[in-house]
Formats: structure tokens, C-alpha cells, sequence
């Protein structure tokens, strides 16, 4: 039997010596268009960010080597042209000579792969705008950061790959800025998963820019401007092209070979192609998602090499062993974070009508009591009626792997989430807890499914508010004062049996807590005590806050630490504090704990593993008035070292309190003329000034852009002025003559223009602050928004006007 094999990298490879462990005697040809066969793929952009420092580790084997091993024929730089299916030949042309032959074959092995995508987008072949999919892109990019020592590079596409060039392009040292035209990065995940991504990068420095898509390319100096849909500009040495892949189907196509749904090569369950002679493995087969029962692209390599495997039993002994479509399990490493995913998430589950639930909990990665222990969050999706396992996403520092490992092998055998209950795990406390985060979220998902507990998620909270429901938060009053919220009211779990009477029985009540777990224990109180109408926000306010603030809100700016005296820190007692495994409020219960017997100037020096300590700690200090001296994330451990400050007096809390701060109500622009020439007056005499915008005031601060929106939205923006110079006036509107009179008067007297007044005001320190629950009423998003404003809510007014002795409302 004469075998000949197109493609010899992971497919094509794995089939290659397979056939040949099987049958000794079989003449086999592997044709591969490159120079390299069985290389690392995967390792590709660890390469690039020299965490493999040396080229040949990516190799498995060689031209050479692989042939005498499993003595074989390997043509490499051989490319395969066309397929005559009735004589059973291929046309191939030898690129090292561009001599074309032909060559017979009794049984064919497609394994083509995958192409990058690359639009054709104005400028795109421009020098310096790459592809990585094989070695010769990757020596390209290497090559190119050297020899045009790049500093900033854009990578357009938000993928696993995307996100992986992006580290290590950032290891390099040089800065990176994503572009991705979805809402999220790594869109198999959904979007609150995605939101913890969202802010680990940006606290390493990376620029995202989500919701945004790349219009042209245009060359700037040495370098590249990359002009986005938005009419944003980016600036560039570098730009990586990591937009997708789609499968390489020339061949097929041209050999009239099916194609399916996806436009990938329709193959049976036997690997077979439509050609009983030809069968086909790898990135170009189209497979059936057994989740969803739908045509899909796996595009990954644990499923190639199964296929492979496959196939070459059934080419040799008949169709025997099936292949039963790929669950798509999938896992990064992004920074210090994994994130991995596997089956179905809520958002393909929707597409495709098929009704589900979703949970997330966030547990340890291993025994809280043992030290190193890091918080992971597991999201899983499953069956309303019989629990069956649909889907899981799990990001995390640490053991994410061997989580999503578990869920994933039962999908594979139609697992429920009584299987995730019951999943007996090794167990001792460096490697896990009695209960694995996996059998917490079966746990969770058993609570929901037998109905002792209901729950609602984060993006229906303002629903929530507006349908009148009373937002719960169990949290301990410290946690509270951190963050919460806008509109729920505060009662500890430990205080909720004394204060029913504080709650109404008629009224729907959403309880929260930090992860979910002391919700669902206030949840069991309530509902034993005459409350009929009670969910619990699954994942907790952990969950809820990360997907509600963007990462520009977000603390990925430098931490507020006194850099002026971070060397002397070994100078100054220390007391060393270890706060790793404990949730919130743990770590600043223990921070407070220990702050209660320091003397003034003496410190304490506290790790933690809870993310959000990142956070709140530098508003603990703020709150208190203590002094951050460093505070630093590695490795999922938050190192933070703050200095107990002397209490301030009266007379100092008085002084210390200068600021000035306006709430703008109004959209009239006469009002906002005055705001400005009030802010900038006081910005002048070195006061800090904080502008809130909120409802019609918003309008102030509005630009026209282009963003997709609901019906209801559009219609509020057709209400509302469209920017600063369609505001009308609280008096002597005279049908739209008076605001352009005004300004006439303005520009005659030499009165700086509202715009001008507004730049003014940037400059000289103005705080501009859009109130993110109106906009979310009023239907107006972060692009409508001028350059230079913050979003922000009802606890950053509040610290504002904490610190200000004037608060005016206009």
C-alpha cells in the first residue's frame, strides 16, 4: 500500500508515524511546503519572549531524523498543487528546483492546517505588520525587534495566541497595546471571566482597546500609524496581526471534495473525507462540538493528534474507531494568571437555543491554613433540568490545569454536575482543600438546581434596582466601606438574624457577598424566616466588580506608593504579616489587626492572594490616613507595606480638606459655562477640583462617536445634545438662537469658548467624572465620553467630597 501525507507538522506527523508503528511494509510520502516538520507550535511566542531561549528546542524531529525513523520519504519544501482523484495522483512542485511531478497514491492524508487571517485593509502589507503561525513568521518577528529595536508594538486580535504574543513581547520590555474589535479578549470565555483578564493586563501595562476595529495602516517616520474605526490613532514599531485563523481548504476544494457548514473539510466520524481513498485531520476538518451538536473548528492540537491517530487505524484496517468531536478544551497563560476553558460557554449555549444555567464560585487554590494559597474563580454552565454538564471557564494563579482537566474528562462522558459533587480528587493541604474547587461548584450548582437557593448575575443588577428590589450586602461593615454596590444597604451576616425586622417581607431582595458563600448562607436565613423573594448574585460582589468597572477605572495605573522612601524599608520595624488564603475581608481585617498595635512610624509588611487586597489596601490607607510605602503583585501574591502615619488633628483634617467639588445636573450651557469658569478659578489658586456629571449633565461632557446601541438607548441619544455645542440655555432658548447669540457675545468679547474652558480645565488638574449609573440609564458609553474623563460612582463623589470644603450642585 502507497500512503502520501500532505502537510507533516502536528497532524500530519502524528498520522505519519502512527501508520508506520502499525505497518512496517507500507511505502508512506510526507509532502510539507515548509522547510520544518513536527515543530512546537505552541511554543512559538515563548520563542519570540526568549522564555526558550534556543531555536532547536522547538523541533521534535528533523526532515532527516523523522525519515529514518520510521523510514519514510519526508519532502520538505515540496508543495502539493492538486489531487487527480480519478487516477489517484497528486501534482507537487519542488520549490528548491520549481521542477512539478507527479506522484501515485492509494490512500491520502489531507492535513493542510490553517491560514492567518489578514484583511485587506488599507495599508496591511505595509513593512513592520506581521503574522505568526509557523518558525519562518517567527524568525520574522525575532529578527525584525532586533534589528528596528522596537519599543511599542500593537497586536490586533485578543485571542489565546493574541494575549500570549502580547506577554511576551511585553517581556521584552517593549510596550503593548491590544486592539480587538470584540467587547472582551479571549471571546471562548464569557465576559466576566474575560473582565479578570481585562484587568491583569492592563495592571502589567497593557493598553486594551475592546470594541474597537482596525480601519487602515499608514506609515509614520520609521515606525506605523494604525488608524482605528473610532478615528483613535495608535502609534507603532510593531504590529502583530493575531485577528484569527481559517482552514487551509484550496486543496479539497479545487479536488471537489465536500466542504462543510464552516467552510472546513467535511470528514465522517471516521476522519473520512467524500472520498472513500481520502482522509483528512487537523485545523482544515470540520468536526461536530458534542455540546451543542454543531459543525465547529477546533483549531487546537490535542484533538489533531487524536484524529491523526484515528485516521491511520482506519486507513489500515477499516473504519472502526470514531472519532466523537472535539469539547474544545483550551488554556493560557496570560502574565501571572491561567486561564483555561472547556465545552460550552453561556453565551455559545444562547446562540444556538439551548437553555442553561450558569454558576460561578471562587474558591482556594489549595487549603487556605497552607501557605501560597491563591484565589481561582470556576464558572460553569449546565442543564435546567437534569444538571448535565454543558461547559467550564476557570482563571486562576494556580492548579487551573488540573481543575479544568477534571471537568473536562467529564464532559467527555455527558458528566453532570452531580459527578462534579462527587469527584473524589488527591487531597492534602499543598495541592488542594477537603473540598475541591470543583466539587464547590458542583455544590453551588446542586444548591440552584433543587431551588434552596435562587440567584441572579451581574449584568441584571440594574434591572433589579429599577424593578425596586432591595440590594443586600452581608458583607462586614469594613468590606462595605471598600467598595459596594451603588443603592444596597449593609447588614453582616453576623448581625441579619437581629435585623429581619429591618427588612421587607413584600419586597424581592438580592443578597450579596464577597465571592457568594455568605450570600447563600443569608439566603437560607431569610428564606427561613418568611422571605419568599430572595436571590443571591452569583459570584458575589468579587464577580460583579470586575465585570461592572473597565480596566481604565480600574487600578491598573502605578500604585500610589511613596517612592521617596521605599529604600528605606529595612531601616523601619517591620512587622511581617501572612494574609495568603484568606478571602476578603481577611486580609484587611488582619492588616487592621496588626495596625492597632504599631506605634506611629513603624510598618507592616502583609502578602495576600485575595486580587482585590491590590485594591484595598491603597484604600484602607486612604481612609485612614496611613502611608503606603510599596505595594506590588507577583505571581498572584500582593505584597504591600504601609507605615502607620500620625493621626491628624482636627485642625490638619480641616486644612487638608480644600478641595472644591460640583455635581453638573444640568445640560443648559449657560450652567456649564459657569462650572468651568468656577473650576478652572479655583484650579488657578492650586485647589483640587472634582466635577461629577451625572443625568443631563452628562450631555457637557458628550462627543459624537459611533457605537452600537440598544433601541432604547438610540432613543435617548436622539433626546439628548449630541455634545457640548448643541447645549441649549435655561433662559432665552428663542428656539435655538439664543445659545448661538451667546456664544456670538462670547467670541466678540474675547471669552474663551466652553470647549476652550473645558480644555483649560483638563489641564490645570480638573477632575472630569461621568457617573457610570447614569450613564447606564441615560444609555451613553465610555467612547461618547471627551478624552480625559474618569468613570466613576457614588463612593468616588463621596471621597472627593470628603476631601473638599465646597460641594456645589448645578
Amino acid at each position: 500500500m502507497k500512503i502520501v501525507i500532505v502537510g507533516g507538522v502536528a497532524g500530519g506527523a502524528s498520522a505519519a508515524a502512527r501508520l508506520r508503528r502499525m505497518n512496517e511494509t507500507a511505502e508512506i510520502i510526507m509532502f510539507e511546503k515548509g522547510n520544518y516538520i513536527s515543530y512546537a507550535n505552541c511554543g512559538l511566542p515563548y520563542y519570540i519572549g526568549d522564555t526558550i531561549n534556543e531555536r532547536e528546542k522547538l523541533f521534535l524531529q528533523t526532515p532527516e531524523s523523522f525519515g529514518k525513523r520510521f523510514n519514510m520519504e519526508v519532502r520538505v519544501n515540496s508543495e502539493v498543487l492538486s489531487i487527480d482523484r480519478e487516477a489517484k495522483t497528486v501534482s507537487v512542485v519542488n520549490h528548491d528546483n520549481e521542477e512539478v511531478y507527479t506522484e501515485t497514491y492509494d490512500k491520502l492524508i489531507l492535513s493542510p492546517g490553517a491560514e492567518p487571517v489578514r484583511p485587506p485593509l488599507r495599508g496591511i502589507d505595509l513593512n513592520g505588520i506581521l503574522t505568526l503561525r509557523n518558525v519562518p513568521d517567527t524568525d520574522r518577528i525575532k529578527n525584525y525587534i532586533r534589528d528596528n529595536k522596537v519599543k511599542n508594538a500593537v497586536v490586533v486580535g485578543a485571542g489565546f495566541i493574541g494575549l500570549e504574543m502580547a506577554e511576551n513581547l511585553h517581556q521584552l520590555g517593549i510596550k503593548v497595546s491590544i486592539v480587538e474589535m470584540a467587547p472582551q479578549v479571549m471571546t471562548p470565555i464569557d465576559f466576566p471571566m474575560a473582565a479578570i483578564v481585562h484587568h491583569h493586563l492592563s495592571s502589567h501595562g497593557v493598553e486594551l482597546f475592546l470594541n474597537e476595529a482596525v480601519e487602515a495602516f499608514e506609515p509614520a517616520g520609521k515606525g506605523l500609524k494604525v488608524m482605528l474605526k473610532s478615528k483613535k490613532e495608535l502609534t507603532a514599531d510593531l504590529v502583530i496581526l493575531s485577528i484569527g485563523v481559517r482552514p487551509e481548504t484550496k486543496l479539497a476544494r479545487e479536488s471537489d471534495l465536500k466542504l462543510g457548514e464552516t467552510q472546513g473539510i467535511w470528514v465522517n466520524e471516521y476522519m473520512q473525507t467524500s472520498d472513500a481513498d481520502i482522509y483528512a485531520v487537523g485545523d482544515a476538518v470540520e468536526t461536530i462540538n458534542p455540546i451543542t451538536g454543531k459543525a465547529s473548528l477546533p483549531y487546537l492540537a490535542g484533538p489533531a493528534n487524536k484524529q491523526a491517530r484515528i485516521c491511520a487505524d482506519n486507513l489500515l484496517y477499516g473504519n472502526k474507531h470514531k472519532f466523537n468531536g472535539s469539547i474544545s478544551t483550551a488554556i493560557a497563560k496570560v502574565f501571572d494568571l491561567t486561564v483555561a476553558a472547556t465545552g460550552a460557554s453561556a453565551k455559545l449555549l444562547k446562540k444556538n437555543n439551548i437553555p442553561y444555567i450558569e454558576s460561578t464560585t471562587h474558591s482556594a487554590s489549595h487549603a487556605g491554613y497552607y501557605p501560597g494559597a491563591i484565589p481561582m474563580s470556576v464558572k460553569i454552565t449546565f442543564s435546567p433540568t437534569d444538571g448535565k454538564l454543558f461547559g467550564a471557564q476557570i482563571v486562576g494563579h494556580d492548579g487551573v490545569d488540573k481543575r479544568i482537566d477534571m471537568v473536562a474528562t467529564l464532559l467527555g462522558k455527558s458528566g453532570t454536575i452531580y459527578d462534579l459533587m462527587e469527584i473524589e480528587h488527591a487531597y492534602a493541604p499543598p495541592y488542594s482543600s477537603a473540598k475541591d474547587p470543583v466539587n464547590m461548584a458542583g455544590f453551588t450548582a446542586e444548591n440552584i438546581l433543587s431551588g434552596r437557593m435562587q440567584i441572579c448575575h451581574w449584568d441584571e443588577i440594574e434591572n433589579e434596582k429599577k424593578a425596586g428590589s432591595i440590594l443586600l450586602d452581608v458583607r462586614t461593615k469594613a468590606e462595605n466601606e471598600l467598595g459596594s454596590i451603588p443603592g444596597s444597604v449593609n447588614i453582616p451576616l453576623d448581625e441579619l438574624r437581629t435585623h429581619l425586622d429591618k427588612l421587607s417581607k413584600t419586597q424581592r431582595i438580592v443578597i450579596y457577598c464577597a465571592v457568594g458563600l455568605r450570600g447563600y448562607i443569608a439566603t437560607r436565613i431569610l428564606l427561613q424566616n418568611g422571605f419568599t423573594n430572595v436571590v443571591n448574585l452569583s459570584g458575589g460582589y468579587k464577580t460583579y466588580d470586575a465585570a461592572v468597572t473597565t480596566p481604565e477605572t480600574a487600578e491598573h495605573q502605578e500604585p500610589e506608593v511613596d517612592t521617596d522612601t521605599q529604600q528605606e524599608i529595612k531601616h523601619a520595624k517591620t512587622i511581617k504579616v501572612d494574609a495568603c488564603g484568606l478571602q476578603c475581608p481577611g486580609p484587611i481585617m488582619k492588616l487592621k489587626s496588626t495596625f492597632d498595635e504599631l506605634h506611629v512610624g513603624e510598618r507592616a509588611e502583609i502578602l495576600a492572594t485575595d486580587q482585590g487586597f491590590l485594591k484595598d489596601s491603597q484604600s484602607w490607607a486612604n481612609i485612614t490616613g496611613n502611608k503606603v510605602i510599596a505595594l506590588e503583585q507577583k505571581s498572584g501574591i500582593i505584597r504591600a507595606v504601609i507605615e502607620k502615619a500620625m493621626p491628624k488633628s482636627k485642625e490638619a483634617t480641616k486644612a487638608a480638606n480644600d478641595g472644591k467639588t460640583m455635581i453638573v445636573f444640568s445640560n443648559d450651557l449657560d450652567k456649564a459655562l459657569a462650572t468651568f469658569i468656577i473650576a478652572n478659578g479655583a484650579a488657578s489658586t492650586g485647589k483640587k477640583v472634582s466635577l461629577f456629571f451625572t443625568f443631563w449633565g452628562l450631555s457637557v461632557i458628550r462627543k459624537q462617536a459611533p457605537v452600537k446601541k440598544t433601541l432604547i438607548e438610540k432613543m435617548f441619544g436622539m433626546m439628548l445634545p449630541g455634545s457640548s455645542k448643541a447645549l441649549g440655555l435655561s433662559q432665552m432658548q428663542m428656539a435655538g438662537i439664543g445659545p448661538r447669540m451667546i456664544r456670538w457675545v462670547m467670541k466678540s468679547k474675547q471669552v474663551e469658548s466652553l470647549e476652550t474652558l473645558m480644555q483649560q480645565a483638563i489641564a490645570n488638574g480638573v477632575e472630569l467624572i461621568a457617573c457610570q449609573m447614569s450613564m447606564d440609564v441615560m444609555g451613553i458609553k465610555a467612547e461618547e465620553l471627551i478624552d480625559g474623563v474618569q468613570i466613576g460612582g457614588v463612593a468616588t463623589y463621596l471621597e472627593r467630597a470628603e476631601d473638599s470644603n465646597v460641594n456645589l450642585f448645578i
